[in-house]
């Protein structure tokens, strides 16, 4: 991997490598924490891949004894191309990831365009998830009750082209990155002077900027079709609604989120049974890297009180602010 100029390179993950579809497909993951310890899927953002895990995550994860476990979607990095018809066709991939690990249940975080597949997983695995953490996710733009008006909206309106120009676009956004790449920090700072200042904070952090460019660079430069995948998904049904998930979810959301605004996020997670809705004020969208360790303290409580027959701590019906 080209690593860019000026910026530190992260310590590797404890493991990367393949996990084989019965298909014939293989998705790509990276491996952190304790690898004894219970499972915690980390689906990231979009764009993203297997390395994007902020530092204070994957620290927490070591101190937490959780094996924290980054699957990359298809189109990314190692995972094999491939056009889910909608988000819900993600699970079964999931399950045997899952049982690949050797875990019969797991704990999921979805990080923004990762947030629409862990409710999936959510879902249609109630008896294999236990709880599931959302830091600015993705809400769904094709559900009137929503009524999503940002940037998301968008995604209706283009889905189908998306789909159309994925293998074109998804490679020659795949030879800018390789174009870019000794170049990263130059661009990501430019990056940063277009963005609201809670996302701005977070983008002069120099571990947050190794982790960001070590990951798009981890991933998109060898493909980037995800990135386009994702987006098509977001416009179209996702295949379950929100009133159905009966997991319980936390739910993190920054109150100046330009991409996923407050309001959109806060009708979407009221659809959901279960679910605590936690505010944190004067943060963006990438502010919620920062909260990679409390999210999973918090999933590393309702694992414990799990295993001592106890009720999680979310595990109950919350007002939605």
């Amino acid at each position: 991997m080209v690593h860019p100029i000026g910026v530190a390179p992260l310590p590797p993950p404890r493991l990367e490598g393949t996990v084989p579809l019965s298909d014939g497909r293989r998705l790509g993951y990276a491996e952190y924490g304790d690898p004894t310890g219970p499972l915690v899927l980390w689906f990231h953002g979009t764009p993203g891949g297997k390395q994007q895990i902020p530092l204070v995550g994957r620290r927490a994860a070591s101190t937490l004894g959780l094996r924290l476990v980054c699957v990359e979607r298809p189109g990314v990095g190692d995972s094999t191309d491939h056009a889910y018809a909608q988000i819900r066709d993600w699970t079964p991939d999931v399950e045997e990831v899952a049982d690949h690990l050797g875990h019969e249940r797991f704990l999921i975080v979805g990080l923004s365009g990762g947030g629409p597949y862990a409710l999936a997983c959510a879902h249609d695995l109630p008896e294999r998830v236990v709880a599931v953490a959302l830091l600015g996710s993705v809400v769904p733009a094709a559900d009137e009750a929503v009524a999503v008006e940002g940037l998301v909206a968008l995604t209706r309106r283009w889905g189908g082209l998306l789909r159309t120009v994925r293998h074109p676009l998804g490679f020659c956004l795949s030879n800018l990155m390789r174009l870019i790449a000794p170049a990263g920090l130059p661009a990501l700072y430019a990056f940063a002077r277009v963005v609201p200042e809670g996302d701005r904070r977070v983008l002069h952090d120099p571990e947050i900027q190794s982790m960001f460019l070590d990951d798009l660079i981890d991933g998109t430069t060898h493909q980037c079709r995800a990135l386009l995948h994702d987006l098509a998904l977001f416009g179209r049904p996702w295949g379950f609604e929100l009133g159905d998930v009966t997991v319980p979810v936390r739910w993190w959301h920054g109150d100046v989120d330009p991409f996923v605004p407050l309001a959109e996020a806060r009708r979407a997670a009221a659809l959901l049974p279960d679910v605590e809705f936690v505010i944190r004020p004067d943060e963006s969208h990438l502010g919620e890297f920062a909260a990679a360790d409390k999210v999973l303290a918090v999933l590393a409580e309702d694992w414990a009180a799990l295993g001592t027959g106890g009720t999680p701590p979310h595990q109950r019906p919350a007002a939605v602010p």
